[in-house]
This record gives C-alpha cells, structure tokens and sequence, in this order.
C-alpha cells in the first residue's frame, strides 16, 4: 500500500503532501516499524534492504517534505528558519495520525539524520506509544560529531586533505577535484560495499543531485563540511526523557563514530550498543545479514 498524506506547512500556502508505502498489514498483531530516512534529503529507498524485515513485522516508509516523492519546496532554499527539526518532527506526527498508529505500539528506526529528529520525537510528549525505538548511525550533538569526522578526515592522504582545506577556505564546492577528495572519504566511512557505489548509496546521491534543498540549506555542501542550520544543533538534554527501550547501531568505519554516538548510550535509560565490523555509515548494506539479524533479535518481542 502507498498513498500519500496532506501535511499544512506554515508559510507554504497550500497544503504539501508526505509519501509513504507500506510493506505488509498494518491491521495484523504484529508491531508496525517506522522507517525515518536520513540526509536530510536521503529518501527512503537506501533503506529499502530493511524489507528483510517484511516477513515478521509491517514497515513504513516515508519520504521526508522537500524530498522524494513528496512535496518538494525549492522556494525555500536556503530558509534557515523554515528547515527546522521541528518540521520534520510535525510531519512525522502527521504521518502516524493519518495511518492511525498514534494509539497503537509502535517501533521506530531513525537513520543519520532520521535518528536525530526521531531522538527529539521520541523525548517529547506524543511519543508514549513508542516501544522500541533503533538509533542508527547517528549523532547526539553536532559538536559530538564534528569531533569523530575530524578524526576520520585526519586520517586521509595528505593531498585529498590540503583539497577539501583549500575548498573551505575559498568556499567553492562545486569542483570536480573537491568532489573526488569527498568521494576518498565517502568510500572509506559512507559505505565499503563494492563496486562503488552501490544501488543504495547512489540512490541517496542521486536524491542529493536532484534537489540539494534541505541538505544545503540543514548540512552543508558535504558530509565533511556543516555550515547549515543544523551546525550547533543537539539532543543531549533531551535524551533522559527517552523511555522507550532503545538500541544503539553503527559500523566500526561510520563517519558517524562512537563519540558521536555515545552521549544516547550515556543518557537514555533503557539502552544497548552494537558496533558492526568492515562497515560503515550504510551498515545496513555492508553487513546486511548481521544487521537485521541485530533487528530482528532487538524488535521482535
């Protein structure tokens, strides 16, 4: 089943509309799992290796407004004050009225991006239907995460790094040689998967290609460089409010490290951590078998 919700936006003057496809029924016993992409601007179909999981529980997927196949809004570029958290928050809120599961229990798997907002989702009132929450290699602050992507890009040829500085330091990213230096660093630490790239990581590339409006406007003009609106964002003090039970998942070579991850391990009550080896941010892909072995055995009652 796919369909797609209207969602009222302030400041947008006609109502935008949230895609979404579900795998299985969600009128069965079994506990549905929303699946919240990442980016921002990923879309869904990077994750679709998650329909390993269709068999056991329902899936939800979604892409996110401005993105996809949903409403996209390239007025707003570079409209810091419009790109919030708190949109995407509303419009996941949305979503889960629209399919009635605001009553239900319910599970969520927040990846990158998806687990940063679905961390401040999941804290605030309006989540208490939440049963078993997945972050996935994701971040608890971007202070936390600049510190791990620091590290990583310290550990590149010299030549890609004096690249990437030269290109902060003028301000031009659009470059083919500052495009190759980003690419050295996505296929050591985005994916491992060969041959490069594969299906999932130039599903979300493409995405990024097509309309850069959130990421641009939210991230930057690459994984390695924040200058958007999320550049000082956090969830730290919100995460003691998690009460759902919640598992932790990254890859050893995740542009999204243990440092980045640490602070929901430190404050979210009911917390476990796997750390997958030979994989990356698209754990997922890298050692999908063990992934969702990880799910199956943490989202399964």
């Amino acid at each position: 089943m796919e369909g797609k919700v209207q969602f009222s936006v302030p400041g947008v003057p006609d109502p935008c509309e949230t895609w979404y496809k579900v795998f299985g029924d969600l009128k069965s016993d079994a506990i549905p799992l929303i699946v919240v992409h990442g980016g921002p601007g990923a879309c869904h179909e990077y994750l679709l290796p998650l329909t390993d999981l269709a068999s056991s529980m329902p899936l939800v997927f979604y892409d996110q407004i401005g993105n996809g196949l949903s409403t996209h809004l390239k007025e707003k570029n570079g409209d810091e004050e419009f790109w919030t958290p708190e949109l995407f928050i509303d419009e996941l809120q949305n979503l889960l009225r629209h399919l009635e599961l605001t009553e239900r229990r319910i599970n969520v798997y927040g990846h990158s991006w998806g687990g940063m907002f679905t961390a401040q989702w999941a804290a605030r009132p309006g989540a208490e239907n939440l049963h078993r929450f997945v972050i996935a290699s994701s971040l608890a602050s971007m202070e936390v995460w600049r510190t791990g992507v620091t590290y990583l890009r310290k550990q590149l040829p010299d030549d890609v790094q004096k690249v990437l500085d030269q290109a902060e330091e003028d301000k031009k990213f659009d470059t083919l040689e500052y495009q190759k230096a980003v690419e050295v660093f996505y296929k050591r630490h985005l994916s491992l998967a060969r041959p490069w790239p594969v299906k999932e990581v130039q599903a979300a590339l493409d995405w990024f290609e097509k309309d850069s409006t959130t990421y641009g406007t939210m991230y930057g003009p690459s994984e390695l460089y924040v200058s958007g609106s999320l550049r000082n964002w956090t969830s730290i003090p919100e995460l003691d409010k998690i009460n759902a039970t919640t598992l932790l998942m990254n890859g050893v070579q995740d542009e999204a490290q243990d440092v980045a991850m640490q602070p929901f391990f430190d404050n979210i009550k009911k917390v476990k951590w796997v750390t997958l080896d030979n994989a990356a941010h698209f754990a997922h892909v890298d050692q999908r078998e063990k992934y969702m072995q990880h799910l199956r055995a943490f989202l399964l009652p």
